[in-house]
């Protein structure tokens, strides 16, 4: 049966045989195939460890973003106090009495006897004042009361005179009612023009400045020559007298302590001038009225002060030592205090290390501390110095507490 395929010449296949390559002549390429399989098989190996490896990357970056994405906070726990803490609080020194001394007359400063830091007894001259108008008007008075006295004694006699004539019918009623009553109002006169000559004697009297009490000088603008004037809007005064050995100190306590002011109380009070020594003053008395704008009670303390050490219109701070009220006060420093829209507030750290923000008030404000008043329990975790950027319900990662020895 003949074949389909073409048969070469004899010649034609001995001439390509002759052409061929030796190499090419024996192998065929048979390695090829296998050369190829594994180039491929290497390549996939490649791919395949750079997306484990891009994998292994991005997942380590996103564990290491979440990580840095968490707050670090340190975490304090509210200290409960039940003892007595000595509420210190500033308080204003003031004189017993106090008397800016003004001028009742007009003239010129004579003479002054006693400076500042005198210390004077009461009806004490200070200052006296030359008033030449003043004397001339009580001089002028003197004789207007002589003049109607005269007046007086002269209308008197008529009227005597003219009573005595009635009684013989030698004059009419009318002409003896007429005397009468000029009697009557030259009596008048005299009274008026007695009254006038009291009244600026008197004032002769306040030529003479005088202490109003025992204590002790404490301003004077007297000067002698200068023009002294009654009236005398904002005028400062000649003299002012505190009597210092009685003093008032006086002390805004806060509302939530105020029902347990009382008086009699002891309240130990200190001045910055005098370290180391304490005074022992009582409580008087109080306002009995929450100031609207400062919402304190003002109470007034009294204190002797025979020395007298203390001074009038000194800076001072009043301790009071109250009474424990039984229930536990809460303290939190205050760098753990956040400052938030809705009112003041604290972080906390529940057991799944999530912080929760709690709203406060405040009992007390210590400057370092504050006592809490509502808010916050007594086992709560708090968050010490927290980010301003904290959120409710935040992830957040606790400090490490700090080794031994470094607080």
């Amino acid at each position: 049966m003949p074949s389909d395929t073409p048969t070469r010449p004899a010649g034609e296949a001995a001439a390509n045989d002759h052409c061929t390559p030796e190499a090419l002549r024996h192998g065929r390429l048979r390695w090829l195939k296998p050369a190829g399989l594994a180039a491929l098989a290497i390549a996939a190996v490649a791919v395949a460890a750079g997306v484990v490896t891009r994998g292994v990357a991005r997942a380590s970056l996103k564990t290491t973003a979440a990580a840095a994405a968490l707050s670090t906070v340190d975490l304090i726990a509210p200290t409960a106090d039940t003892s007595a803490e000595p509420l210190v609080l500033p308080a204003d020194v003031e004189a017993n009495d106090v008397a800016a001394i003004h001028p009742r007359v007009s003239g010129y400063i004579r003479k002054w006897d006693v400076d500042i830091g005198a210390h004077v007894k009461a009806g004490q001259l200070l200052a006296d004042i030359d008033t030449p108008d003043l004397d001339q008007q009580l001089a002028q008075a003197k004789a207007a009361l002589a003049t109607a006295m005269a007046k007086q004694g002269v209308a008197k006699t008529s009227a005597d005179r003219w009573g005595r004539l009635l009684a013989k019918n030698a004059v009419s009623q009318q002409e003896t009612d007429e005397k009468t009553g000029d009697f009557v109002e030259r009596s008048a006169d005299v009274q008026a023009a007695k009254a006038d000559v009291d009244r600026l004697q008197a004032l002769e009297s306040f030529k003479r400045i005088v202490a109003p009490f025992d204590g002790v000088v404490t301003a004077r603008t007297a000067h002698v020559g200068a023009l002294v004037a009654a009236g005398t809007p904002n005028d400062p005064g000649l003299f002012t007298v505190a009597d210092v050995h009685r003093l008032r100190i006086y002390v805004h306590v806060p509302q939530v302590y105020s029902a347990q002011l009382t008086p009699g109380m002891a309240a130990s009070v200190t001045v910055p001038e005098l370290p180391g020594r304490q005074f022992t003053a009582r409580l008087a008395s109080t306002s009995e009225a929450v100031g609207a704008q400062s919402g304190a009670l003002l109470a007034e303390l009294q204190i002797d002060n025979p020395d007298p050490a203390l001074k009038p219109g000194d800076y001072a701070q009043a301790a009071f030592r109250l009474a424990p009220s039984g229930a536990a006060t809460l303290r939190l420093p205050s760098s753990a205090l956040m400052f938030r829209q809705k009112g003041l507030a604290v972080g906390v750290v529940d057991a799944q290390s999530r912080a929760h923000i709690r709203y406060i008030t405040i009992r007390h404000d210590l400057g370092t501390s504050v006592e809490i008043a509502t808010g916050l329990g007594a086992g709560e975790r708090v968050i010490d110095n927290p980010p301003d950027s904290l959120e409710d319900g935040e992830k957040v990662r606790i400090a490490t507490p700090p080794p031994a020895g470094r607080g």
